[in-house]
């Protein structure tokens, strides 16, 4: 009997040796969003109070993990990503928002406080889970208040699953911020007051969380001999003769910039997570909310003994804050050896005509065209405006400020709520779109209150990618300016900008069930009032989980 087990258990294991060979070169052969599917990225998230000298000033900064930015997240194209966040705040609220991942079949993972979620309470714990379901660069950042300009902003690098249209030798994230000494309970206060207090410009404009100050205070910095090591600058190490990906974001509280490489172009491969027809720019424009992907090459004929300049400067505000400065630094050079050259003065603050020439040389890349459909169902103007309402100073659009009510949007709205209390009166801004229209949206730029200024204004949509149709000048005519709408290789992003005196024409397909926010992204124009929030297909939303709600109307439905 034991000879006839014997070679019976033999070919057994054969067969299943066999089976596993068989499995393991069916998955090896899979995309790899089929194998990111279903596995989980998963991150645990300390927010507090810690004291931070990005610019050599001390500040009680808000910190994910003791870091600002906080930690980059890393995912593939498909992976669900799970963030556990503890608020260890102890005097205030927090609210993490996930820039550019539209959260389909997620919306109470979008984290805009007040719109999909009352805030994580001082000593609670939330969980945000959602897929990010395209290949691209993102960020995230708080949605609570003003907290961005206080230091919970990061980015989310999300690795294709497919073969890209460009190739590289390596990839590094470089993420531009301006920072501001007051904190943004100080801010509050002055943009609040009566007489009203604008917050001015910016202390300093951080690359990777770093900016530079000399060790010889006052000195310039061509002329500057060591940089001031308590506050080192940002240095990215490369190596010659290689083709490099930079992943490059802006989450500024208010400036725009220009980001230029000293003596090395720059060429345009993605934006917003998608891709875009190759360009070539000696500076970047970056507004803030908006995420580009460079390829430099470093070539093999330069100057291999020195270091060069990266430089962040202020645009479209004649501003008083100096330039971020960084290093790109030359493999075997040390790491802070400062260039020997004067750093770029990038072009002028207000060259708004080369500004949008390079947001109308944004285009889909000709192998990953997705054309907008050639109507729209339903336009929406919005005329961008700022104004005096009950004595205060506030941002709108059509002449009305939004104030975001104490019982979040989507559970109002999915529950059949009342979201406009008289203690918290939310007052207009909710479009209910039908679902799955196709909807146009005219951002119409004017004055400010102050004569013959009109401001940029960085746009940004929640949950969606929109088709760019065009940029224009003046006041929008509708019979006229929509015959020179792209149709044919719009890009797709989630950001843009509306230029000064100007008009920015979007396109989008109403298809995600839940709500949200779209706003300008300059922290003091979007807490003075300047968004609105788009409802569509609230009733194909699924069950909202108990953690989203306890405030407002919504605490009957916390369960103990």
């Amino acid at each position: 009997m034991g000879n006839m087990v014997k070679p019976f258990l033999q070919g057994r294991r054969l067969l299943e040796t066999f089976l596993v060979l068989c499995l393991l070169v069916y998955v090896m052969d899979l995309p790899s969003a089929a194998k990111a599917a279903g596995k989980v990225n998963k991150h645990v998230w300390d927010v507090r109070y810690n004291y931070v000298s990005p610019d050599c000033y001390k500040k009680l900064a808000i910190t994910i993990n003791g870091l600002v930015p906080g930690p980059t997240i890393h995912a593939v194209e498909g992976e669900t990503v799970v963030v556990q966040v503890t608020n260890s705040l102890v005097t205030e609220n927090v609210a993490i928002h996930w820039h550019g991942i539209r959260q389909i079949g997620t919306p109470w993972s979008d984290g805009t406080e007040s719109v999909t979620q009352c805030a994580i309470q001082p000593g609670d714990t939330f969980v945000y889970q959602f897929v990010v379901d395209k290949a691209g660069t993102y960020m995230y950042h708080a949605h609570y208040g003003m907290q961005l300009g206080d230091g919970i902003y990061g980015m989310i690098r999300v690795k294709a699953a497919h073969k890209e249209p460009f190739s590289y030798s390596s990839e590094h994230e470089i993420l531009l911020s301006d920072w501001y000494h007051k904190n943004a309970y100080e801010h509050a206060i002055d943009l609040s007051s009566e007489p009203f207090v604008w917050v001015g410009e910016p202390n300093s404009v951080l690359i990777q969380g770093r900016a530079f100050a000399c060790n010889e205070p006052g000195t310039e910095a061509g002329q500057c001999k060591e940089p001031n090591r308590k506050c080192s600058p940002f240095s990215l190490n490369v190596r010659p003769g290689r083709t490099i990906r930079l992943r490059i974001g802006s989450l500024t509280a208010l400036s725009t910039l220009s980001f230029e490489i000293e003596d090395h172009e720059m060429t345009v491969v993605e934006a917003d997570g998608n891709y875009v027809e190759p360009f070539k720019v000696k500076h970047l424009y970056l507004y803030s909310g908006e995420t580009y992907s460079v390829l430099i090459k470093t070539s093999p004929k330069k100057d291999r003994s020195r270091n060069y300049w990266m430089v962040a400067k202020v645009v479209s505000r004649e501003s008083s804050t100096p330039s971020g400065l960084a290093i790109l630094n030359y493999n075997f050079n040390p790491p802070l050896a400062l260039p020997p050259t004067d750093p770029p003065a990038g072009p002028h603050w207000n060259d708004t005509s080369d500004r949008i020439d390079q947001s109308v040389a944004v285009k889909a890349h000709h192998a990953y065209l997705n054309p907008p459909p050639k109507k729209s169902d339903r336009t929406i103007i919005l005329l961008n405006t700022q104004n005096k309402i009950e004595g205060k100073v506030r941002w709108s659009l059509n002449n009305v400020s939004l104030n975001l009510p104490h019982t979040p949007y989507l559970i109002a709205l999915k529950e059949n709520l009342s979201y406009n209390t008289e203690a918290h009166p939310s007052t207009g801004g909710l479009y209910r779109l039908k679902f799955n229209s196709i909807v146009d949206v005219i951002l119409q730029n004017a004055n400010t209150m102050t004569p013959n200024v009109s401001e940029t204004h960085p746009w940004h949509l929640h949950g969606h990618d929109f088709w760019v149709l065009g940029y224009g000048r003046g006041k929008f005519n509708m019979a006229t300016d929509t015959a020179s709408y792209n149709l044919t290789n719009p890009i797709m992003k989630n950001s843009v900008p509306l230029h000064p005196y100007g008009w920015t024409a979007l396109r989008f397909r109403a298809d995600n069930p839940g709500v949200w926010a779209f706003h300008c992204h300059i922290e003091f124009h979007f807490f003075l009032g300047m968004a609105v929030v788009f409802e569509e297909g609230i009733d194909q939303v699924g069950e909202l989980p108990d953690s989203i709600m306890g405030c407002g109307e919504t605490k009957p439905f916390v369960k103990p």
